[in-house]
């Protein structure tokens, strides 16, 4: 069996694509998309991560407002520049990178997000949303994952899927997105015992660990034919990689995500979307 390789770079081309054409029809209606970011501190990952969201929503025509603060911002100016986005009828999609630093509630801040701005879908209001099935603005990564499953033509129901996370980001949304499509999922994480057992049961695995110091996942732990989403992105042996042993596992699969190149282009894809998705509310 060669697995088939999944290239995340052309499925998020595809998403911009679409993106491209909902700006200009949002903007024929005198709407122009804007994007807010909050950044707390100098992280270099972080600051990273968020030029990315910025090349991206540039890329498509979106606006963006960069929130940039400094590290040792107290609780209350946070919460504050928060809600003056909330308020800010320009500004459509509200994104808090995380991590914050350690002095700073993250879960009082996200709390504080308008859920019609969430476009990362963390509010406890757009959670409840998402466990009832009537989400509209979904957790990025979640539903990048949930995109590549359905254009790769995964059969998701009745089949065993593992889900190796169990985050507020991921693992939680994702549980929740792959019972919508039937699926019979078990939630794994550090207290899982018997791990190599139940992923060799598995139709689809997700990892997204993101320490290969502890964790691999290894051909020993996989069934013939599955279909691997890996989310995890980790610097090991000096370059990027994921969970996934990938040389060892890809002959082993059906379909395979890389990294880089995998999940990640098309979270990023998924923002702009959501961001859409928040900006065309208010035409309704």
């Amino acid at each position: 069996m060669v697995g088939t390789t999944i290239n995340g770079l052309k499925i998020a081309d595809e998403i911009k694509n679409s993106v491209k054409r909902s700006v200009f029809d949002l903007q024929s209606h005198e709407i122009d998309p804007c994007l807010a970011t909050i950044l707390v501190g100098d992280d270099l990952a972080s600051s990273t991560y968020v030029k990315k969201k910025h090349d991206a929503c540039k890329e498509v025509g979106i606006v963006t407002a960069d929130q940039r603060m400094r590290s040792d911002i107290t609780q209350q100016e946070l919460n504050a520049v928060i809600q003056k986005l909330n308020s800010d009828k320009m500004v459509h999609g509200i994104l808090l990178q995380l991590p914050l630093p350690n002095h700073l509630d993250a879960s009082e801040a996200i709390s504080l997000i308008s859920p019609a701005k969430d476009v990362d879908g963390l509010t406890s209001h757009n959670m409840g949303l998402l466990a009832l099935g009537k989400a509209t603005l979904i957790p990025c990564t979640p539903l990048a994952v949930m995109d590549i499953l359905e254009r790769c033509k995964v059969d998701l129901e009745g089949k065993t899927v593992i889900v190796i996370n169990r985050s507020n980001l991921i693992g939680k949304p994702l549980y929740q997105l792959l019972l919508q499509k039937n699926a019979s999922v078990i939630a794994c994480h550090s207290k899982t015992t018997n791990l190599a057992r139940l992923c060799r049961q598995a139709d689809v695995v997700i990892t997204a660990v993101g320490n290969r110091q502890i964790f691999t996942l290894t051909p020993d732990m996989l069934k013939d034919g599955c279909t691997i989403i890996d989310v995890a992105i980790t610097r090991y042996n000096g370059k990027l990689t994921g969970d996934a042993d990938y040389e060892n596992v890809v002959s082993m699969t059906s379909y395979i995500t890389p990294v880089p190149g995998g999940v990640g282009p098309v979270t990023v894809a998924m923002l702009l979307k959501n961001t859409i998705a928040a900006a065309s509310a208010i035409r309704k």
